[in-house]
C-alpha cells in the first residue's frame, strides 16, 4: 500500500533511474508513504499497470522520456479506463516541451515541467490534503541544489551491484548547441561540494565500483572537477571505474596532473565533438577550438590510459556526406576507443528545428525523431549511414575485432568509405539489421576480407581467431579452422579491454 507510487521504464535494467530517487529524497515527510517502481521496455503494458495498481495508489508519478514516451502512454490510458480516480502526474524532459501536442498530455492530470524535485513534492501535499490546483501544468523552475536532497542513499545493494549509479556535481550547461536539451538547461549550478563528497565516500562504504556522471561539462567548473578527482584518486581500489562527459577543449595543466594519476581503464571521458565542419558547428551554435581539442585528444591517447568515448552527428543541418566523412576521417586517425555515431534527432523544444525549411530536414514523428533525410542527405543514403551505426557499434565499439576493424580499410583507404563499402556488402549479404551471432559476423568478415578486398588468408584469419578468443573464447569458428593450423585449437588469448558502460546522452538519465 502506497499514497504515491513513482514509477518509469527504463531502457534497460541497468539504467536505474537518477530522477525518481531525487523525487522520492525530496518527499519529506511523504517518504514514508511513497514507493518506486522501476520497469525495463520488456515489460508488457498491460502487466506494468496491474504491478502499478497492487499498491492501490492515490497518485501516480510517471518519468517521461524520448525511450518510454510511447509504452508509457498506452499504461497511463490503461490506467485512467481502470482506476479514472488515480491521479496521474508526469514529469522528465520528453514532456517538458511542446507540452500540448503530445497525446499523454491529455490523458493526465497534472505535469510538472523542467526540474520537479521539489515541485513534486509541493504538488502531492496539496493533492493529499484535498487541494487540486486548478493548472495542469506547473513549472518546476530551477530549484537551489542546496535546498535539493541528494538521492544517493536510495541506491539499494543491488543497484550498487548490478547497475551504473548516476551522479552529478552540477545542473546546466555554458553552451548553446541547437540539437541539445542542455542548451535549454541554464545556467550552470554547482551542489555543494563538501555535501556530494560525503555522498560518494557513503556510495564507496557500501561498495560502490563505477559512477557515472551526468554533468553536461564536468570540467567546466576547475576547482570542482580537481576536487572530485583528487577524491577518486586517493580512494581508488581495483575494478572501480568513473564516467565524465569533458568539454574537450579545455584541459588545463591541473587536471592533466590528476588524469595522468589513474590507472588505465578507470576513467572514461566522453567526448562530444559532433561535427569537424566549422561552417556547420557556427549555424548550430557550437562553440569549440577544433586544434586545442586535436591536441588534448593525442595527449590523452599518449599520457594517459583514459577510456576516450568520442560522438559525432550525422544529419546536421548544412554538413554533406563527405564533410562528414573527413570528420569521420579525422575522428578515426585521433584513435579514441569508441566512436558513437549518432543520427540528429530532433528533440521536442530544440531550437535546431528554425532550420527546417532552408535545409530541408524532414524528421520522424516518432520517437527517437531521427532525421530521416535533408537537402544534402536523401533519404536512401540516411537509412545506409543509419546501418553504418549500427554496424560500428558490431565491429569497432564491440571490442570484438580490434585486430580486424582497421583491416576494412587497407592502405590509404578512408575509413569512412572503407567501413561504408563493408556495412552495405553486410546488409546485402544478412538482409537484416538486428543482432547477428558472434561466429557468423567472423564467417562474413573472413570472407568480405580476403574475397572482396582481396587481402591474404594468411593474414586476416590468424587476427580474427586472436580477436574471437581475446574475450576468453578457446575455440574458433569453423570457417578459421579451415585455414588455420590445429595449434589454434584450444588456445585462448588475453587482453581485451575491460568492458565500461557505454551510455548515449539521452539514456543516461
Amino acid at each position: 500500500m502506497a499514497d504515491i507510487v513513482l514509477a518509469t521504464l527504463n531502457a534497460k535494467y541497468i539504467h536505474a533511474s537518477f530522477g525518481l530517487r531525487y523525487l522520492l529524497a525530496n518527499l519529506g515527510p511523504l517518504r514514508e508513504r511513497a514507493r518506486l517502481l522501476e520497469f525495463d521496455l520488456t515489460r508488457r503494458p498491460v502487466d506494468i499497470v496491474e504491478s502499478l495498481l497492487a499498491h492501490q495508489p492515490r497518485i501516480l508519478g510517471f518519468g517521461i522520456y524520448i525511450w518510454n514516451v510511447a509504452p508509457t502512454t498506452e499504461i497511463v490510458a490503461l490506467i485512467k479506463r481502470v482506476r479514472p480516480d488515480v491521479l496521474v502526474v508526469l514529469g522528465g524532459p520528453e514532456i517538458s516541451y511542446e507540452t500540448n501536442l503530445q497525446p499523454i498530455a491529455s490523458l493526465a492530470d497534472y505535469i510538472i515541467t523542467g526540474e520537479g524535485d521539489l515541485a513534486f513534492a509541493d504538488l502531492c501535499h496539496r493533492l493529499l490534503a484535498g487541494d487540486r490546483p486548478p493548472e495542469k501544468i506547473i513549472a518546476g523552475g530551477l530549484p537551489d541544489l542546496a535546498c535539493v536532497k541528494m538521492p544517493y542513499a536510495l541506491y539499494q545493494v543491488e543497484d550498487l551491484a548490478h547497475r551504473v549509479l548516476y551522479v552529478e556535481a552540477s545542473r546546466g550547461c555554458p553552451f548553446s548547441c541547437e540539437f541539445c536539451l542542455s542548451s535549454l538547461d541554464q545556467p550552470v549550478r554547482q551542489f555543494p561540494l563538501p555535501d556530494l563528497l560525503a555522498a560518494l565516500q557513503d556510495l564507496l562504504d557500501r561498495g560502490a565500483r563505477q559512477f557515472k556522471f551526468v554533468d553536461r561539462t564536468f570540467n567546466l567548473h576547475l576547482p570542482t572537477a580537481c576536487a572530485i578527482l583528487e577524491f577518486f584518486l586517493a580512494r581508488h581500489r581495483a575494478g572501480q571505474w568513473y564516467h565524465f562527459e569533458l568539454r574537450p577543449d579545455w584541459l588545463p595543466e591541473a587536471l592533466r596532473v590528476l588524469i595522468r594519476q589513474f590507472p588505465a581503464g578507470s576513467l572514461q571521458f566522453e567526448i562530444g565533438v559532433q561535427t569537424f565542419n566549422e561552417e556547420v558547428a557556427a549555424r548550430i551554435s557550437r562553440r569549440q577550438n577544433l586544434a586545442k581539442l586535436e591536441e588534448n585528444f593525442r595527449w590523452l591517447r599518449a599520457e594517459t590510459g583514459v577510456h576516450l568515448h568520442a560522438d559525432l552527428i550525422a544529419g546536421l543541418p548544412g554538413e554533406s556526406v563527405e564533410s562528414f566523412a573527413a570528420g569521420f576521417d579525422r575522428l578515426v586517425a585521433l584513435g579514441p576507443q569508441e566512436i558513437q555515431f549518432g543520427i540528429l534527432k530532433r528533440l521536442r523544444g530544440v531550437p535546431i528545428s528554425r532550420h527546417d525549411a532552408e535545409w530541408g530536414m524532414v524528421y520522424s514523428p516518432h520517437p527517437p525523431y531521427e532525421i530521416l533525410q535533408n537537402r544534402l542527405v536523401d533519404f536512401t543514403m540516411m537509412q545506409r549511414l543509419r546501418r553504418f551505426a549500427r554496424h560500428w557499434d558490431w565491429i569497432a565499439n564491440s571490442g570484438n575485432f580490434i585486430e580486424t576493424t582497421p583491416r576494412l580499410w587497407p592502405g590509404d583507404t578512408s575509413p569512412f568509405y572503407g567501413f561504408l563499402r563493408w556495412s552495405q556488402w553486410l546488409h546485402a549479404r544478412a538482409g537484416r539489421t538486428d543482432a547477428i551471432a558472434l561466429p557468423r559476423l567472423v564467417a562474413w568478415l573472413f570472407e568480405y576480407l580476403t574475397v572482396e578486398l582481396g587481402l591474404p588468408t594468411e593474414e586476416v584469419a590468424p587476427g580474427l581467431a586472436r580477436d574471437y578468443q581475446r574475450g576468453g573464447r578457446r575455440e574458433v569458428p569453423e570457417v578459421l579452422r579451415r585455414v588455420l593450423g590445429p595449434e589454434w585449437r584450444g588456445r585462448a588469448v588475453g587482453g581485451r579491454r575491460a568492458s565500461l558502460k557505454r551510455q548515449t546522452r539521452h539514456l543516461s538519465q
